[in-house]
């Protein structure tokens, strides 16, 4: 018998829902996309033929429906990696644990997970407007630290290259990769831009920017000047790493996909946020109803 998971391991709530997230499995399809901000959560829902769920605790909303013929849920997880670890550790206690017998599930389901998020640009010839799908990321955060994670042999080559290349300034803490879905990154992400994705810690010096405090301008001169077998990093967010880190843990399929709203290269940011943004929601939800 599987090990039994004590109340104050896995939360679960009056109502027999994961802790957080407030869902129970019938509330959660077998393709999840994934959003930080909850009005590009409702945006999404909005184009569902049929809406089933509606369901939300302090940032995390859910939303679950078809699209054409594709059942899906979209599903909106605030900003950077501590809550994606929540909430990719909730939804994957909602369909593989047994809530009531506090038990791992003897059947494991995988589900397919995709980010629709915003991004920064480090290179000029990826401007604004473009759509980046993150064949790796590679985490700056300790994360992956914490858990007992075994690098593939491409994820060892990778965050071994990167070290050394971002060892050249011993101040930043070392960084590792992590690979997305290949089946996903074939399907979801063809005709995008594929790189390397910098999963930030924060929003302003950890992605280079100085408002009224100067910066270290060596980081990203090392995120710019990146290259090993065809592979660069293309642009900065705050979640990838994480959504790929537990997705390849638990047995689901992870790509994440974003859009270029600012060009760190050349100072520049996009004139119309959400039609980009609405373009990616489109092409993606296209692309989930034929794979």
């Amino acid at each position: 018998m599987t090990k039994y998971l004590s109340p104050s391991e896995l939360i679960v709530n009056d109502d027999g829902s994961v802790y957080h997230l407030h869902l129970l499995p019938e509330h959660i399809a077998d393709t999840v996309i994934t959003v930080g901000d909850q009005d590009r959560a409702k945006r999404i829902s909005g184009l569902f033929n049929v809406l089933e769920y509606e369901i939300s605790n302090r940032e995390f909303t859910t939303y679950t429906g078809i699209y054409k013929s594709k059942r899906i849920t979209v599903c909106s997880t605030g900003i950077g990696t501590d809550n994606i670890d929540i909430f990719l550790n909730e939804l994957d206690a909602a369909v593989n644990l047994d809530l009531n017998e506090r038990r791992v599930k003897p059947e494991h389901k995988s589900l397919n997970i995709i980010r629709i998020g915003t991004t920064g640009s480090v290179h000029v010839d990826v401007p604004v407007g473009s759509f980046v799908a993150s064949a790796y990321a590679m985490g700056t955060d300790n994360l992956a630290y914490y858990y007992d994670y075994q690098f593939s042999q491409s994820e060892q080559i990778l965050t071994a290259s990167l070290r050394s290349h971002f060892n050249l300034n011993a101040d930043f803490s070392k960084p590792y990769a992590l690979r997305s879905s290949e089946a996903l990154l074939a399907s979801i992400g063809e005709n995008m831009v594929k790189g390397i994705t910098t999963t930030a810690t924060g929003f302003y010096a950890p992605q280079g920017r100085s408002l009224r405090v100067r910066v270290s301008d060596k980081w990203m001169n090392h995120l710019q000047s990146y290259s090993e077998n065809d592979l660069r990093i293309t642009n900065l967010e705050m979640e990838t790493s994480g959504l790929y880190l537990l997705s390849n843990l638990l047995g689901h399929n992870c790509l994440s996909c974003s859009v270029i709203l600012a060009n760190r290269a050349d100072g520049t940011f996009s004139n119309n946020p959400k039609e980009v943004v609405d373009n990616l929601i489109d092409t993606v939800l296209e692309k989930l109803v034929v794979s």
